[in-house]
């Protein structure tokens, strides 16, 4: 589907909901981020969003789904839009007696794995990423505490990880469709000098400091695709300017996947202006993962992607079509911007 080496400047326009069906691939901040502003192009009722489920986590006997509770509570309009995680004026006093109680019991905070047997046991979707609730190291909500216990006690009930998604984004009113990329368990693991650890180990409990070896999306090769994820993939495709690794690369490594993005228009943002990065590890990662940190590394790991929008200030050479734009989004005024941009990207290729 590549234009060949044209560089695309901005200039169609585009009225609102304009572009038809298409799938929004989200992990982490970047997806979500434009997203809250992309109503001015994309009709919520023809857009899907699939969700990164590499980093979530099993916490005290609950399921935490970082990704796609971002996509849940933004589309219900409950999201904390400072941090981009958890409940906008959420309670933490569970949270908080949880520190209390291990002080007072003199026992060292985690973040606290169970064992190897324990990890393997039991409700198999928490696979690879069980950690204890003793002075639990991500500082959960109240209100948000009730979502993951609400989702655990359906899975437990024998619902697949996509229909209890579905019931909260009903739930919360979300107006996409918001799906899981699969109903099967993937850990993404980083491998250190230390030992491995979970993403969130390496991201929120050490900052993204320990030196990075490799990066494993452990059950992945053993994961696939449900035919709802599938079915929307046959959409033209939009990647924001999430972490190529382990936001993006969790999905793409799960069968069907890679298969369905070659098959179909792929538009994705750079999270990236030439070498500098807008937020998060992804520099760091990508170099682990033997890419360049930059436009063109990104470039480089989609080779499905058929289309990019890059800032206006990156003059990255790509050998696909580009559209530039002011990719900064700090509003949705910002989001809807690149929307636009992502709506011209989407003209060219689908």
């Amino acid at each position: 589907m590549s234009l060949g080496c044209e560089r695309l400047e901005t200039f169609l326009t585009l009225d609102a909901c304009m572009v038809g069906m298409v799938t929004f691939l989200s992990g982490g901040t970047g997806t979500p981020k434009l997203l809250a502003g992309a109503d001015a192009v994309f009709d919520p009722t023809e857009t899907t969003v699939v969700a990164n489920t590499g980093d979530d986590i099993e916490l005290g006997g609950f399921l935490v789904c970082p990704d796609l509770d971002t996509v849940l509570f933004l589309g219900g309009g409950e999201l904390d839009r400072e941090t981009w995680w958890g409940i906008d004026g959420d309670t933490a006093e569970t949270h908080e007696q949880l520190h209390e109680i291990a002080a007072a019991a003199g026992i060292d905070e985690g973040p606290r794995y169970l064992d190897d047997d324990a990890q393997v046991d039991g409700r198999e979707l928490a696979r690879w990423r069980r950690f204890s609730a003793v002075a639990e190291f991500m500082q959960i909500g109240d209100r948000d505490r009730a979502v993951h216990l609400t989702r655990t006690g359906l899975l437990d009930e024998g619902h697949s990880l996509t229909a209890v998604t579905e019931r909260l984004a009903e739930a919360f009113e979300v107006p996409w469709r918001l799906l899981p990329m699969s109903d099967d368990p993937v850990a993404s693991l980083i491998h250190t000098p230390a030992g491995t650890m979970h993403f969130q180990e390496f991201w929120v409990a050490r900052d993204g400091e320990p030196a990075v070896e490799a990066v494993e999306f452990r059950g992945a090769a053993s994961a696939s695709a449900t035919g709802a994820v599938l079915e929307a993939l046959a959409d033209p495709v939009v990647l924001g300017p999430s972490n190529p690794i382990t936001s993006i690369g969790p999905m793409v490594s799960v069968d069907g996947i890679a298969a369905a993005l070659d098959a179909t228009p792929v538009v994705a943002v750079s999270p990236f202006v030439e070498e500098t990065v807008f937020s998060g590890p992804a520099a760091k990662l990508m170099e682990t993962e033997g890419y360049e940190a930059s436009t063109a590394g990104v470039a480089e790991a989609y080779p499905f992607a058929d289309a990019f929008v890059l800032d206006s200030a990156d003059g990255t050479a790509l050998d696909r079509p580009v559209v530039r734009t002011d990719t900064e989004m700090k509003t949705e005024a910002d989001a809807a911007r690149v929307a636009r941009a992502v709506g011209e990207a989407l003209g060219v290729v689908a």
